[in-house]
């Protein structure tokens, strides 16, 4: 998994797989760096007086946590059970720019514990050469796991980050604006489906599919219709232009 991988690679008490000037270069390309708000909640069954006494305590005030990231989770809104006049199960779309908001600063996602719950908010303070976000498509419950189908909806080039900086950072951050390079799909069901990768070609800039040894022509325009699962974008710096005719 995205997550093993990554915290076993650079966390400095996992078990390194790269030598560590290896890994200090992928640290260097794919890491960026995050504001955590955190604000504990009372007890949804405690009485109203109670909960906003709570309110008042250090307790539950909000806190705030400087972290750094490898990649950046998206998660998708539910997906509807109802089905269509034909039987079929509705495939919501949502774009890009809507599970981005969790981003901003601004956008409150409650978590819950065992015991507690909690609400956060995310900003951003540094965006890396290279972006990766993973679409958050399984959830795990007691029995098995789910996968969600929404389709999301992102442009392939153009993707301006800079309204999910905080505003000290947006005046010296100046190169904030990403292109698409690789897109990874997963086909099917959670335990028995495919992948395929979506390449970018720098020197033409021709896209190409690849599912196992088969390599083919894609235009653009069909990436988008995908299961998104992982994508990587390129930050353009100095002015540069994609190499997709943008």
């Amino acid at each position: 998994r995205l997550s093993w991988l990554t915290r076993h690679v650079f966390h400095p008490h996992g078990i390194c797989l790269l030598l560590p000037v290896c890994a200090a270069i992928v640290t260097d390309v794919f890491q960026g760096s995050m504001r955590i708000f955190t604000k504990k909640l009372p007890h949804p069954d405690l009485p109203a007086e109670e909960k906003e006494q709570l309110l008042h305590n250090d307790e539950y005030q909000e806190t705030m946590v400087e972290s750094t990231f490898m990649y950046l989770t998206l998660d998708l809104p539910t997906a509807p059970l109802y089905k269509d006049e034909k039987e079929q199960l509705i495939i919501p779309q949502v774009p890009l720019f809507n599970i981005l908001a969790k981003f901003n600063g601004i956008t409150e996602k409650e978590y819950k514990t065992y015991k507690e719950n909690f609400l956060k908010r995310f900003q951003l303070t540094k965006l890396p050469p290279y972006l990766i976000f993973c679409i958050k498509r399984f959830t795990k419950n007691n029995f098995f796991v789910e996968k969600n189908p929404t389709i999301v909806n992102f442009p392939i080039t153009n993707v301006d980050l800079r309204e999910y900086l905080s505003e000290e950072v947006q005046a010296v951050h100046k190169n904030t604006t990403y292109d698409l390079i690789a897109n990874i799909v997963h086909d099917g069901k959670p335990s028995e489906g495919s992948y395929r990768i979506h390449v970018l070609h720098h020197g033409t800039g021709k896209w190409y599919e690849l599912q196992d040894l088969q390599v083919t022509d894609i235009l653009p325009q069909m990436i988008t219709l995908s299961e998104a699962y992982i994508q990587i974008w390129k930050r353009r710096d100095n002015d540069e232009t994609n190499q997709q005719g943008a």
